[in-house]
């Protein structure tokens, strides 16, 4: 006998239509009647989670490598557990669906005192909650269900950041009809052709009487879709081209031209040089955030900046609204190769990248000669995360192989982030390496999610920086208050006492060469493997001595 096709069955395909293979979450007994369908579903398999935050966490880092995400919460305690992380993906432009079971509509509707609620009968509390930090949200009924499934979903596939759905026990099971056979979101409208040949005509005069050019992508030109674009330009018309650390993978890394990455004042100065001195730089996609800039110490003029956001484009000080970052990288491209002169491709930033990762590789590990070795380990292909902190600034000036993606999260700067992200990111990308980069601060937090890895025998390499508690606090402020210590772990029991030793394999490591020999071994991992480094608690890369000063600067202004 067919089984009725329902409310929470046209939900699930329509993720399925949209990418989503898997859903993310804690059961509790508002979702339990969706989940017998997600158990039920042909398309989408159920990944239970540790709790509701490394859930979103883990939903975020499978959207980074899928182009959506998808999690399940129960009503108040559970989504509201969850919002931290649905937090991260609105401000870093990541789509995940954040779906909430929530009691049925009669109790809703009188008021009744049930559980999960604050007791006053309003059960409208936690959408608004959730209102700042979604693109588009509802609450479910009979009669808007399907409609309203559609319209977040097309929302959200518009704007790359999360949407939110409140799916009462007894709507999920309600019969649906398909308000269409296959879902497609609805194409962004061309922007006017008069306001397209103005915007070229403007860029036209620009690039023609440009000498030395540059371009400066970043993590909206990742996440609107516009990386094989970009390196398509790169690889046709080689100008000197650099990301800032959220955007670090949108180029081959590999290739000449790549200069490396921008951090303002704080750039190696070869690549400095080759982004400020240029007399334009095209900068697609860019967030220039304190963190990222070393407390915003980029110099860039407007009148020197071409600016391609997902809005529009400013050239300038004009602005040209209503054209897509398609619309616009489009035309300039054009325009690059019918009117601007070879820039020559000068090498002074790859011949300072190899110095500083290269020199004397034995001894004790330090931050120098930890990223040394990481840099010689990584593969084409990798599915490289790090964590806020020394590992994120540590990484940022590493150069990444072919096909490699980076997954870092510096704007919302959640700490525990990359390792749940790493267990969604392995979920969507099962045949790929993962390499995990965390210090041992942020691992306590969301250390849970490993058990989850083991439980679905993913291999990730774990490099766990072991540097005694917070070192980027202890940089920025009280370098030896008690508050920036952490309690001492095991580190090398943990996955084994999450599952058996036979799915785990550990070491700690203090010299160089002791790490150069378990990462040779660790080309391919048969099983999770886990990584004790030992570092200096007060040793931090370049990059991060230079943010924490701007940092330690700020929040004393504001104190004063």
């Amino acid at each position: 006998m067919k089984m009725q096709y329902t409310v929470a069955d046209y939900l699930l395909d329509r993720l399925a239509e949209c990418g989503v293979g898997h859903l993310f979450g804690v059961p509790g007994d508002y979702n339990l009647q969706f989940l017998d369908h997600v158990i039920a579903s042909e398309n989408l398999r159920w990944v239970g989670c540790a709790n509701e935050l490394n859930a979103a966490y883990a939903a975020d880092g499978y959207a980074r490598c899928r182009g959506m995400g998808a999690l399940l919460t129960t009503f108040g305690v559970g989504e509201l557990s969850a919002i931290n992380g649905i937090a991260g993906s609105f401000a870093e432009y990541v789509p995940v669906l954040h779906i909430v079971g929530a009691p049925c509509l009669s109790v809703q509707q009188r008021g009744d005192c049930v559980h999960h609620t604050l007791g006053d009968g309003n059960f409208d509390h936690f959408r608004r909650m959730s209102e700042p930090v979604c693109c588009a949200s509802a609450s479910l009924t009979a009669s808007n269900a399907c409609r309203e499934i559609d319209r977040v979903l097309s929302r959200m596939r518009q704007c790359r950041r999360p949407g939110y759905l409140v799916l009462p026990a007894d709507v999920a099971v309600l019969p649906a009809i398909r308000v269409a056979q296959v879902f497609t979101a609805p194409a962004e409208a061309p922007a006017p052709q008069a306001r397209l040949a103005e915007f070229q005509a403007c860029a036209r005069e620009r690039i023609a009487h440009s000498q030395h050019m540059a371009l400066l992508g970043d993590v909206l030109a990742l996440r609107f879709g516009l990386q094989h674009t970009l390196r398509q330009w790169v690889m046709e018309y080689p100008l000197p081209h650099a990301t800032l650390m959220m955007g670090k993978g949108l180029f081959d890394e590999s290739r000449p031209g790549f200069v490396g990455t921008y951090s303002g004042a704080a750039s190696p100065e070869p690549v400095r040089a080759a982004i400020e001195e240029a007399d334009l730089v095209l900068c697609i996609g860019t967030l220039f955030t304190d963190t990222l800039t070393a407390g915003f110490t980029q110099q860039l003029l407007p009148e020197q900046t071409i600016d391609v956001q997902p809005q529009g484009t400013r050239i300038g000080q004009q602005w040209f609204s209503g054209i897509s970052m398609a619309e616009s990288v489009d035309i300039l491209l054009r325009l690059c190769q019918q009117h601007h002169q070879h820039t020559p491709f000068v090498a002074r930033a790859e011949r300072a990248e190899a110095q500083a990762l290269s020199g004397d590789s034995g001894g004790a590990l330090d931050q120098t000669r930890f990223w040394q070795v990481v840099q010689h380990a990584l593969l084409p292909g990798d599915i490289i995360l790090v964590d806020q902190g020394t590992s994120a600034f540590g990484a940022a000036n590493l150069r990444l192989p072919a096909g490699a993606s980076f997954i870092v999260q510096p704007l919302w700067g959640s700490i525990g982030y990359s390792l749940a992200a790493a267990f969604g990111a392995q979920t969507a990308e099962p045949g790929r390496r993962v390499v995990l980069i965390v210090g041992d601060g942020a691992a306590q937090l969301t250390i849970q999610e490993m058990g989850s890895m083991l439980r679905d025998g993913q291999k990730p390499l774990i490099l766990l920086l072991n540097n005694g508690g917070y070192t980027v606090e202890r940089a920025i402020h009280g370098p030896h208050q008690p508050y920036n210590d952490i309690a001492a772990w095991n580190w090398t029991a943990i996955p084994h006492a999450l599952q058996s030793a036979a799915q785990a394999r550990c070491w700690r490591v203090e010299q160089t060469a002791q790490l150069e020999e378990v990462l040779h071994q660790l080309a391919a991992p048969q099983v999770l493997s886990l990584v004790e480094v030992i570092l200096p608690p007060m040793d931090i890369p370049v990059l991060l001595s230079r943010v924490t000063r701007s940092l330690a600067a700020c929040n004393g202004s504001e104190e004063g």
